[in-house]
């Protein structure tokens, strides 16, 4: 037992409900964009890719809250939550024909080798920033029941209105019972895009996340997440191995302490060799008690959604009712596997993630 308090199934209609902006990602695989003349279009976004993978892989029922704009791209992007079997809770939004409101592009290649993966952004007149307090009925969408509610940082970062759309969703809800995580996600490159004019964006990062924080039971986020987004001292891993849990053990003793509502904190560690070899590993501090998954080594196809991978993973566990140590080995276990796969949500089956977490090789099934 641990002192998340989770509802039965029966006791609900969803098992988690995500809310954050969902994107398109334009992936050149391993060819340069100014070289390359086609791309792979990858619904995607750091909140929703938690609601699909626990619907596809784990099978439970999840739903997002989102922007949806009705024009070609929003078609497309709310046929493929209806593929992963996600259900959909939308605003929406009228397209004008020529300058949106638009679902956001993501534009990231693969890299390959010593050769870096690139990652850049299209938000101009995003629809999903202009989401805001009221958008969403939080009462009549828990009045059936929530497990689970997540959102990110990523979210936050879009607008003030973000941030106070997930302080609003959060405090619902805990009041209709929920457990609430987020996964901190913190992205220099939107907070200093998205700063008022002379706001330091770092410092305004952290007082947000820090707001919003407050209201969260399960905090995901690594290192970097923790000292920029939320200004917390911590070592310099640099220096170190980023595999040693004793130096996030160390951190997540200082989150607590000063989120003392938080009830666990969960993180992936990566050491990257190459852009196609890392070493990977996981933590969680819960209870006040630190637990790590195994380390291996990974051969990465696409590295986009591995930390979503995991904290889906985790979740799933949690949910489920396994130990601490179940939970985060599932969680490992998923991240690794779904660095295997193209694109930003899952393509394995419970029953994989459950082999490779109890230790299975990668010899070929017959």
């Amino acid at each position: 037992m641990n002192s998340l308090h989770i509802k039965h199934p029966k006791q609900t209609n969803y098992d988690l409900v995500s809310l954050g902006a969902v994107v398109t990602r334009l992936d050149s695989g391993v060819v340069p964009f100014e070289h390359a003349n086609t791309y792979d279009i990858h619904v995607s976004g750091g909140e929703y890719n938690v609601a699909a993978n626990l619907a596809r892989a784990f099978e439970m029922r999840s739903a997002v809250a989102t922007a949806m704009v009705d024009y070609p791209v929003g078609r497309k992007v709310e046929a493929e939550i209806r593929r992963m079997g996600v259900a959909g809770i939308y605003k929406r939004f009228a397209h004008n024909g020529v300058h949106g409101p638009n679902i956001a592009q993501v534009w990231s290649d693969r890299g390959q080798g010593v050769r870096a993966p690139v990652v850049f952004y299209n938000r101009a007149n995003e629809a999903a920033a202009q989401l805001e307090p009221g958008s969403f009925d939080w009462d009549a969408i828990f009045s059936s029941g929530i497990r689970w509610f997540h959102s990110g940082g990523i979210f936050a970062a879009l607008s003030e209105g973000t941030t106070e759309l997930i302080i609003e969703a959060m405090q619902a809800a805990r009041a209709a019972g929920a457990v609430v995580s987020f996964d901190l996600n913190y992205r220099g490159k939107l907070w200093a895009a998205n700063a008022p004019a002379g706001k330091d964006p770092v410092e305004l990062a952290q007082r947000t996340l820090s707001r919003i924080v407050e209201h969260v039971d399960v905090l995901v986020g690594n290192e970097e997440d923790l000292q920029m987004g939320l200004a917390l001292e911590g070592p310099k891993v640099e220096k170190q191995s980023k595999l040693d849990p004793a130096l996030f053990f160390a951190m997540m003793e200082s989150v607590s302490k000063r989120f003392p509502g938080i009830k666990a904190v969960a993180t992936t560690m990566r050491e990257v060799k190459s852009t196609n070899r890392h070493d990977w590993s996981a933590v969680l501090y819960l209870d006040g008690k630190g637990y790590q998954a195994p380390t291996c080594t990974l051969d990465v196809y696409d590295r986009v959604g591995g930390g979503d991978g995991f904290a889906s993973g985790l979740i799933y566990g949690l949910l489920s009712g396994m130990s601490p140590e179940e939970a985060l080995r599932i969680g490992w276990a998923h991240g690794a596997l779904l660095t295997t796969y193209p694109g930003d949500t899952t393509m394995a089956v419970k029953e994989q993630v459950e082999s490779f977490a109890s230790g299975s090789s990668a010899r070929i099934q017959r």
